[in-house]
């Protein structure tokens, strides 16, 4: 029944800045721009920006796949995330981290070369 991540929305009240600094931190401009919604195709996964959201930390962390952890990690927060977990080995060639966005939103890094998207 599931097919798999499609879209993650993030809360973007201030939407100018996030879509600014999503395609800034993705190196893509967005495929879709309403002043309702900002929408990015990441690899065939889409990463939303909503105004009427409220951002936040807590509750489901939404991984990205990378190819090098540690080049994104460094681009992030030079683009003004904040650490919230720092990168780490989670076994086999596995690396996760966690950053605050500038917007208050958390968002995963993931390098797992053991996990490729598969076509349906």
């Amino acid at each position: 029944m599931f097919k798999g991540l499609r879209t993650v929305i993030y809360p973007a009240p201030d939407l100018k800045k996030a879509k600014e600094w999503y395609t800034a931190i993705l190196g893509i401009a967005p495929y879709f721009e309403e002043e309702f919604y900002v929408g990015f195709d990441v690899g065939g996964y889409e990463l939303g920006l909503q105004p009427d959201r409220v951002p936040g930390t807590v509750g489901s962390i939404v991984y990205w796949g990378v190819t090098n952890i540690q080049e994104t990690w460094k681009k992030v927060i030079e683009l003004g995330a904040t650490p919230d977990e720092e990168i780490m080995h989670v076994g086999g060639n596995v690396y996760v981290a966690t950053v605050i966005d500038p917007f208050g939103n958390l968002l995963g890094i993931i390098q797992n070369p053991n996990f490729e998207a598969k076509e349906q």
